[in-house]
């Protein structure tokens, strides 16, 4: 059991390939986004997932085991130095159109994999000071306000007509990212005024959770563009938008058309596993650490990344995660592949609607 932790070491293939485009001499400035969005994909089509689970006795083990931990709190330092790296070479050096595009969006994976995705499992820790290094990744994504509406928002609305967060039955993906973004950021705004109304605070007071995060992102980018220049900064606002698109897609595909059914009082029954897609292809399992066992994660949020189980009647993707975000950027062929899924789906469970 002690070697389990390490298999998921080997998304650190993605932060070691970054390193290289931001610091080496050399012609692949666009490894990271072909290993990411062309091996990957690849390899998934003919490496197949499966639904093992641990047993209990090796959940216990796996959550006494600190490395699972360790190695979500070593991508804090790494996402800045890192940062740090990609401004200093874009500032520093002359780069044709082609590498500085190539280091851009190798930029961009790692604020959408690890500025978002990682932050996203810290997240939903109880330790402050763990929520905190979560606010640290985000900010360096540029999306701090993703803890307030993802956790008090989204997984209390997931699979509605309320929840901005959920792909509708037919819509396109550009037509959501910009609902998913412009009404998360709202959402976010109302849910923290919310809470401090609750408390009897001013809802939009210095407690504001909302304004710290802006005042950190506006110090971050001042602080970028007076380090390292109006080039760099620029940059990095189309990396840390890249990363956020990257989140919004993975968002897309994990509900897409899912809806849970209302009860006989109006309201909508509790989140079931079959209400999120999900995908058991190990590469992507352990490079996004287990983000796609997406089912089991919104049955109970603050369960740990390793311990999250498949559930054999939970929607299954034909492919991994970034197979399915390739495909969804052409509507038509996304649609085709997964709306006689979906329909099969609502024939065999009542518990599911269309989200037309």
């Amino acid at each position: 059991m002690r070697w389990r932790p390490f298999r998921y070491a080997i998304t650190f293939v993605v932060p070691l390939g970054a390193w290289a485009t931001f610091t080496l001499a050399h012609p692949w400035y666009w490894g990271t986004p072909i290993f990411s969005f062309v091996i990957i994909p690849l390899l998934e089509l003919v490496w197949k997932g499966h639904h093992r689970n641990l047993s209990e006795d090796d959940e216990h083990a796996a959550l006494s085991d600190p490395l699972f931990d360790v190695l979500l709190y070593l991508f804090v330092p790494i996402q800045y130095l890192l940062l740090y790296l990609f401004l200093d070479r874009i500032q520093s050096e002359a780069l044709t159109i082609g590498q500085l595009s190539g280091m851009i969006a190798t930029m961009g994976i790692l604020c959408g994999v690890y500025g978002i995705n990682v932050a996203h499992e810290l997240g939903h820790r109880a330790k402050r000071w763990e929520r905190d290094l979560a606010r640290a990744l985000l900010l360096s994504s540029l999306y701090m306000h993703f803890i307030i509406e993802h956790n008090r928002g989204h997984h209390r609305r997931v699979a509605t007509p309320d929840d901005p967060a959920s792909a509708r039955y037919g819509e396109p993906i550009y037509a959501f990212w910009l609902r998913s973004v412009v009404f998360s950021w709202r959402s976010a705004w109302e849910l923290e005024a919310e809470r401090l109304r609750k408390n009897g605070a001013a809802p939009f007071g210095l407690r504001n959770e909302m304004l710290h995060a802006i005042g950190w992102q506006g110090a971050l980018l001042a602080f970028i563009g007076l380090l390292f220049g109006p080039k760099a900064l620029v940059a990095f606002i189309v990396a840390a938008t890249i990363g956020i698109l990257l989140l919004e897609t993975v968002n897309y595909i994990e509900h897409y058309g899912l809806r849970r059914t209302r009860t006989g009082a109006g309201s909508y029954g509790r989140v079931q596993h079959i209400h999120s897609w999900n995908s058991d292809h190990i590469i992507g399992r352990v490079m996004l650490f287990e983000l796609t066992r997406h089912s089991d994660h919104h049955w109970k949020a603050s369960k740990k990344y390793q311990v999250l189980q498949s559930h054999e009647f939970a929607p299954q993707l034909p492919t991994g995660y970034p197979g399915m975000m390739l495909l969804s950027l052409v509507p038509p062929l996304f649609f085709a592949v997964v709306h006689p899924r979906l329909e099969r789906l609502a024939t065999r469970h009542p518990e599911l609607e269309l989200a037309v």
